[in-house]
């Protein structure tokens, strides 16, 4: 069976979180790279809203300027179901340019 890879990014990420996407089915996040993109260095958070709960994969990890962070590494990967949201913070406004990378609709 085929696999549909998709990607989803946001630039110039800040103080108010952003949705990377919502999933429409059981989706698998295989990557998530998150790029400061400022002079100085900035705390960033990644987590998922289940509808009711955030979940946090990173919380207030700290960006060094220039550098970026892999929140999933070593092969990791993780399951969404419909209807959970991947979100992005930063404490720095328009300080994130966000890649995430995932296969949709993963047999079940």
């Amino acid at each position: 069976m085929a696999q549909n890879f998709r990607r989803y990014t946001k630039n110039d990420v800040g103080t108010s979180a952003q949705t990377l996407f919502t999933a429409d089915s059981y989706d698998t996040v295989v990557g998530i790279s998150v790029a400061n993109i400022t002079t100085s260095a900035v705390v960033a958070s990644v987590y998922i809203n289940d509808g009711s709960n955030d979940i946090y994969l990173v919380k207030n990890a700290p960006v060094p300027s220039g550098s970026a962070l892999q929140v999933l590494d070593g092969g990791a990967k993780f399951v969404v179901q419909s209807g959970d949201a991947l979100k992005v913070v930063s404490d720095t406004a328009s300080s994130l340019d966000v890649w995430v990378s995932a296969v949709d609709a993963i047999s079940t």
